[in-house]
Parts: structure tokens; sequence; C-alpha cells
């Protein structure tokens, strides 16, 4: 794999401006704004039905807001044909909470399924499909079906599928729910790998408050492969200064609004009786 052009930018690759949905029963969101920012991880949290998995949805295109604007990697999500947002969903990937894997079909073949969508030659399948499943350490199950797999491998084998075209950006909707913790700690160091090792940019939504610590406090080094702890970061930088370490932050939702957006240990710090909540067992 290569290092995402994007982690050189400066400029945001994901905006929301006042950006409402509803249906039958009334407006989901209720103007969400909010930006992203390269090899940044945004993590995304509220009580179900406050509309994270609609906002993943939304990044993608495979929903059209109400109202507002939506802006990734320099398109507006928002007004695009389905042609144009066809072209435009080949540059994400997008991990389901469940896999979303297709039973019929071998994990290669999985993994393969939007190459052979797009007719890339066979000769570039291979090794691409390869290294996804490298990646994730299931090189071996190649020719295994999905229903043979444990729950956690087929999670990988859907991170393997959305990273196997190599992405800027990655939509993780609850990648770790109904996994053991050691199960959903092997997920968060996937996570972790792409955006340390290739610069990925990643929207999270998840409703355990612990995956975002682990990823806004640890980092995967290249040269050890181990998980090690980050540097505390200063409240602030220096005008001018750089970011040298990856960037967390987190959006609350509560009906359908951004109650909250800030750095974890913002929340951490919060006295706020709503996210203590989220912050019990922490």
């Amino acid at each position: 794999m290569t290092p995402s052009p994007q982690a050189t930018e400066t400029s945001a690759v994901v905006t929301f401006v006042n950006v409402r949905i509803g249906f039958d029963e009334g407006d989901v969101l209720r103007g969400v704004s909010f930006e992203v920012r390269p090899r940044e991880t945004l993590v995304l949290l509220g009580e179900t039905g406050t509309g994270k998995t609609l906002t993943l949805k939304l990044a993608a295109g495979l929903l059209h807001p109400t109202q507002g604007k939506i802006e990734v990697m320099g398109h507006e999500v928002s007004s695009m044909s389905e042609g144009e947002l066809l072209a435009y969903r080949r540059q994400l990937g997008f991990v389901f909470q469940e896999g979303a894997l297709f039973d019929s079909m071998t994990v290669a073949e999985n993994v393969a399924y939007r190459f052979r969508e797009d007719r890339v030659p066979a000769d570039e399948i291979e090794p691409r499909v390869r290294e996804a499943l490298r990646f994730v350490e299931l090189e071996d199950t190649e020719d295994m079906l999905p229903g043979e797999l444990s729950g956690g491998m087929r999670r990988r084998v859907a991170i393997a599928r959305a990273l196997a075209a190599r992405p800027p950006i990655v939509l993780y909707d609850s990648p770790t729910a109904g996994l053991d913790p050691v199960t959903a700690q092997t997920i968060i160091t996937l996570i972790l790998r792409l955006r340390d090792e290739h610069g990925v940019t990643a929207m999270l939504a998840t409703h355990r408050l612990q995956d975002g610590f682990a990823l806004a406090n640890f980092r995967f080094d290249a040269e050890t492969k181990r998980v090690v702890r980050l540097a505390k970061r200063k409240s602030a930088l220096p005008e001018g200064a750089e970011e040298s370490e990856p960037v967390t932050r987190f959006v609350v939702y509560r009906e359908g609004r951004v109650y909250f957006e800030g750095a974890p240990e913002e929340m951490a710090e919060s006295k706020d009786a709503y996210l203590q909540r989220f912050l019990v067992g922490i």
C-alpha cells in the first residue's frame, strides 16, 4: 500500500454544513455541522437513533440530505447525480457494522468484489487481494466462506475489502460492536495501522467510548509493529506549528444535533451530565 496523497493537505476533507435529514417520523439530523481534516479520526457518539450511521451514509452519498451541504474530498456529495456518486464511492472505504459480506462468495471473492465490478484486469486483482488480506492477517482464509469465520474474522475481512482499493477515507460503522474485548482490540489496532502507516482519514460511529479513547491515546509504531501510547497532547500548539501526532476528535449527538465537539481530554474532564453518561466505566 502507498500513503494517501491527502496526508500532506491541510484543508478539510469532509465538511457538513447545516445538514438535516428526516423521514416520515420527523427529522433525525437537525442542522449538523462539522469538519474532518486529513489523517484525523472523527468519532461519532450518541444514543441509538441520534443519527450516527445516517451521517456515514450521507458522507458516502447513500442518502441525500433534505437540507444543507456535504463536501468530501472536493466533491459536493449532496448535489451529485447517481452516476457521479458511483464513481465517487470508489474512492471511499466503508466498513458496515455486521461486515455485510456476501455469504455465497469466498473471502477472496468478497475482497475482490469492487475490482471485478470495475473490470480491473485479473492479474492485478490477485496481488491486491492478497495484500489486503495480509494486512488484516487473514491471508490463509482466501478460499473460506464467511460462514466458516468467527465474527471478528468477518469484521477483519470487511476491513480488507474496504482498504483493498487504498481509499484516502474509511467510514466505520460500529466496527467493534458485539465483539469480545480481545477481538475488539484487534480491530482497533487495524484502524490505528491504517491511520498511522497509510495516512487514512476516518469517521467512526460507535457506542463504545473506549474505542474513541484508544484511537486518541495510542498510535501504531511501524518500526516495532507495536501499539504505543501517544505523548500527552498540549492543550494548544504554538501559532504556525503543525500537528505531528494523529488527531482524534469527538462529536456527540443529542436529539439530532451536535451536543459536544472537541478533543478527548475535553470530554474526559467535562462535568456535563449527558457526557458523563458516556464516560461511565471508562
